[in-house]
């Protein structure tokens, strides 16, 4: 099968262009730097010439609230017109779990308007509704810290492995469209701020976690349950310590 991943050069369009090849699928791993830009339109038809499914994993380059939504509209036009064009027959997007609670957050905004796209495209599609990444932990703290202090609320969060991620992704890319939503998420739910306090403790940042119910997560407040996924999600493998284990994190502090 001849397949494009948008965004296939990132963390995890890189690892689910891997996995494709490794099932045999002849993959082409779409970005600026291979000569696709979604934003501009740049390469894209050429790039989708003769392909039965696209993956789009990429994300906005800046999370600032006009540039995200600019990014996701501007860059989902292109994909859409050009998959007609090419009669794409699946489209996949990853999205993530409780976009549509999320709506006070610019990033959010931007994802929904992406959902929007799709499902109003006509367009056979899956959108796979994903947790937090491990992976972007690095990225929570810096949003929620203020000089050695990291304010973060106490709402549950059940994170997930990027390999996980992109397991299933592949699974559900080379499925047929469900012409809705699916989730994923991690096996193992923790308060927010306990995670990134747990997570501080073992890259050895001194900041100190204060768990805040109220604090903003990426501009939006949260309930307890916002970010956690509806019975019968996809759970990955990997827990916390496995992440820790497979990543090295822990091993490189301990030697430091």
């Amino acid at each position: 099968m001849k397949i494009v991943v948008v965004g296939g050069t990132g963390l995890i369009g890189s690892k689910t262009v891997d996995r494709l090849r490794k099932r045999g699928h002849e993959v082409f791993a779409a970005a600026p730097s291979s000569g696709v830009n979604t934003l501009t339109g740049e390469g894209l038809d050429e790039a989708l010439a003769g392909v039965e499914v696209v993956i789009d994993v990429a994300n906005s380059p800046s999370f600032e609230d006009r540039a995200v939504l600019e990014f996701f509209e501007t860059s989902g036009r292109n994909l859409m017109a050009a998959e007609k064009k090419a009669g794409v027959r699946h489209h996949v997007a990853l999205s993530v779990v409780g976009t549509d609670r999320l709506a006070a957050s610019g990033y959010f905004r931007g994802k929904i308007a992406q959902e929007k796209l799709i499902r109003e495209s006509g367009l056979p599609y899956t959108i796979v509704h994903s947790t937090q990444f491990f992976e972007f932990l690095n990225g929570i703290v810096k949003d929620a810290s203020s000089g050695a202090e990291t304010r973060l609320s106490t709402a549950l969060i059940q994170p997930i492995a990027s390999d996980d991620v992109a397991d299933a992704v592949t699974d559900y890319a080379l499925e047929a469209p469900v012409n809705g939503v699916v989730e994923i998420a991690g096996p193992v739910c923790f308060p927010l701020a306990e995670l990134v306090q747990r997570f501080l403790a073992i890259v050895g940042d001194a900041r100190k976690v204060v768990a805040d119910p109220a604090a903003p997560y990426f501009g939006a407040v949260l309930e307890q349950q916002t970010l956690l996924p509806a019975a019968g999600a996809r759970l990955g493998a990997l827990d916390f310590q496995a992440w820790l284990n497979r990543s090295g994190i822990a091993v490189r502090d301990a030697a430091v």
